[in-house]
């Protein structure tokens, strides 16, 4: 394993022992939405407040691997603070990355980044990606429970 690979791993568990912005609250200005994968059991509640097309917080909590938990953590640290917009435009160059393909604006993903080695292992995309997609889900509008296919 070369360095860069080391550094990536212990940011994932980093993120993982320590999650960020981790735990829901009783609010009604955040909107839900409850996302499972049962192929694999990962399980992710994943909680933001838009105010004025601006992502005011994200909160998140859940149980899976260490990519699924790792990944949300990372993703409520990464688009927190960012335009509606802004986020989309991350989220879908977290997909391109997770898929290995090139992102348009990498410097964008900030600690995101770390997931690029996943494309290598296909089995593992959805554990990375289910939060992202159940905050793509709230900025399309969606609150509520949905299960990954």
């Amino acid at each position: 394993m070369n360095k860069l690979e080391m550094l990536y791993r212990q940011v994932i568990m980093e993120h993982y022992k320590n999650p960020r912005n981790k735990g829901l609250l009783n609010d009604p200005n955040y909107r839900t939405l409850h996302l499972k994968n049962p192929s694999c059991g990962d399980d992710i509640t994943i909680q933001s407040k838009i105010n004025n097309n601006n992502i005011i917080d994200i909160r998140q909590d859940g149980t899976g691997c260490s990519i699924c938990c790792s990944s949300a953590s990372v993703m409520t640290e990464t688009l927190k603070g960012k335009t509606v917009d802004s986020a989309n435009n991350i989220i879908e160059d977290f997909y391109r990355l997770i898929k290995g393909e090139e992102p348009l604006d990498p410097d964008a993903l900030e600690e995101a980044i770390v997931y690029e080695g996943v494309a290598k292992f296909p089995a593992r995309v959805k554990c990375a990606t289910l939060a992202w997609k159940a905050m793509g889900a709230i900025l399309a509008g969606e609150e509520g429970e949905r299960h990954e296919e």
